[in-house]
């Protein structure tokens, strides 16, 4: 009996030892797509494009034959033993033989597999290449500010991605579909839920906010910056957050990004000569993705443990260090006189009107990459509301402009005069990536309940920071949140992390005593 035993337990092994290497070979081809990504977007020569386009998609065909291929399928079923389906998807994988990190890294592949199964793999190279030659059509049609240059692409996009979510799933919401693809394990009515929290009592927050007749430091970063400088300044914010430079580094790009492993996390970020502080923020925000990033443990590489849990969680980290550490006044206490340094216009600006300066609230706005903590999640909103209406049929592509600029002017009172600071100026359809948007005011919305978690473990953080000490709070991150990889679900990890389940009370809590003090709101 025991050697019987022991010789099931050995060939289980064997078994997951197979399978690994083969998940391995898959995220690599997927990763060298992400660097061939990263180049498109930041140095690739201009005319580079159909040869870039034909080596993503032959790419993107690589790993869909090798994560679709049968053995693939014959190693799963293998590896759950007698798992049954309505068992996977409550989040049991797996035969009893597989220790934890092992079932779940067969349960992420397990949904990866039904998903990439259930598409034909000439719509994926069909997406793929659509995708890479939309980049710079895009980017065509934004600098010469004119939408109808990108239509047709967008509305090919829309096209493959209605076909994309029928294949998976014919009887969803297809816009469901595609959410799933960035926030698999929280529904989208969740997420609308929270979305409609928001823009309930965020309205509320900000009228009170344009009605008030606090003074609050606006011009603090004004002046003329030169890109050099600022780049030197972006890597002095890096510097002190304790960017490993080792396995990063930092360019710029049209749209700032990171992307990469645990062993080259690559952070980009833009210059613009009149925007400081945006360079500043920018920095911050991609930081903490790349810091993410660099958490995940090194010996889980090529696997789900070895990788981020979704774009929620992924955003909040992003959130976390922009919002909750680089606006708030110890920060700038810490970080102004580094600043000074480098630009001697900033000698007679004092922490609070940095403070101040870093968190005025402006409604007239129209670009979401520059607005500021409580009217960006209007901003996304209205791509929500237009990017869901799209995929439904409910929007032709034709009349985007006209609809983007009526929902401006509705939500937040001001009317974009050109398409480059309206409809066009995001990348992410570019990208075919419908339904990408709410994870950035989720990912805030969870970065104030794992902030507010921190701080009950290790006591108020303001002291730290000011000091420029952020060893304990990304110490408490790693532990928490990046160590586990895709180990958990988003709700699972959510509540091992911050001791609840995913809520925005931390959020609204948070903005409400912030902006209430900010611009002394009695009602608040």
């Amino acid at each position: 009996m025991a050697t019987d035993q022991a010789q099931s337990e050995a060939a289980e092994t064997d078994t997951y030892d197979e399978f690994e290497q083969r998940v391995q070979r898959i995220a690599n081809v997927s990763n060298a797509a992400g660097i061939l990504r990263w180049d498109q977007e930041v140095v690739m020569p201009d005319e580079g494009t159909p040869a870039r386009a034909k080596q993503l998609s032959t790419l993107s065909s690589i790993g869909h034959e090798l994560l679709t291929a049968d053995e693939t399928g014959d190693l799963l079923a293998e590896l759950e033993g007698e798992t049954t389906e309505s068992a996977r998807e409550d989040g049991e994988t797996a035969s009893s033989d597989l220790n934890d990190e092992q079932a779940a890294v067969v349960r992420e592949v397990r949904r990866r597999y039904d998903r990439a199964t259930s598409v034909p793999q000439d719509l994926v190279e069909e997406i793929s290449e659509t995708t890479a030659n939309a980049h710079p059509t895009w980017k065509q049609a934004k600098e010469e500010n004119d939408f109808e240059q990108f239509a047709p692409t967008l509305e090919k996009l829309i096209e493959l991605k209605r076909e994309y979510a029928e294949h998976i799933d014919p009887d969803a919401d297809p816009y469901a579909v595609l959410f799933a693809e960035y926030e698999p394990y929280l529904d989208l009515e969740d997420a609308e839920r929270v979305l409609e929290r928001l823009r309930d009592q965020l309205v509320p927050l900000i009228d009170a906010i344009d009605d008030s007749e606090a003074e609050i430091e606006t011009d603090a970063f004004a002046g003329t910056f030169e890109d050099d400088d600022q780049e030197a300044l972006a890597r002095d914010v890096l510097d002190s957050l304790g960017y490993d430079w080792s396995r990063g580094r930092l360019d710029t790009a049209p749209h700032p990004f990171s992307s990469g492993t645990q062993f080259d996390a690559r952070v980009t970020t833009r210059f613009e000569e009149d925007d400081l502080l945006g360079s500043i923020t920018s920095t911050i925000h991609e930081f903490g993705h790349a810091n993410y990033t660099l958490g995940l443990p090194d010996e889980g590489y090529g696997t789900p443990l070895g990788e981020s849990r979704d774009l929620s969680v992924h955003e909040s980290q992003s959130r976390l260090w922009e919002n909750h550490v680089g606006r708030s006044r110890p920060f700038w206490e810490h970080f102004l006189p580094i600043a000074r340094e480098r630009f001697s216009s900033l000698e007679d600006v004092t922490a609070a009107e940095a403070y101040e300066a870093a968190n005025q609230v402006y409604d007239d706005n129209l670009i979401r990459v520059e607005a500021d903590e409580l009217t960006y999640h209007l901003h996304i909103v209205i791509r929500f509301e237009i990017e869901r209406d799209l995929i439904s049929g409910d929007l032709e592509v034709e009349d985007v402009p006209e609809v983007w600029n009526d929902k401006y002017e509705e939500y937040l009172g001001v009317r974009p005069e050109t398409d480059a600071e309206g409809c066009l100026q995001d990348i992410h359809w570019s990208h075919g990536s419908f339904g990408y948007f709410p994870t950035y005011s989720l990912g805030s919305v969870l970065a104030a309940q794992l902030y507010d978690a921190a701080e009950d473990e290790l006591g108020d953080l303001d002291d730290d920071i000011r000091a420029g000490e952020f060893d304990d709070l990304n110490g408490w991150l790693r532990e928490n949140v990046h160590q586990h990889g895709c180990k958990y679900t988003t709700p699972n990890l959510i509540e091992a992390a911050s001791g609840e389940a995913f809520t925005a009370d931390y959020f609204l809590e948070y903005v409400e005593e912030k902006y209430g003090e900010l611009y002394d709101l009695e009602e608040y």
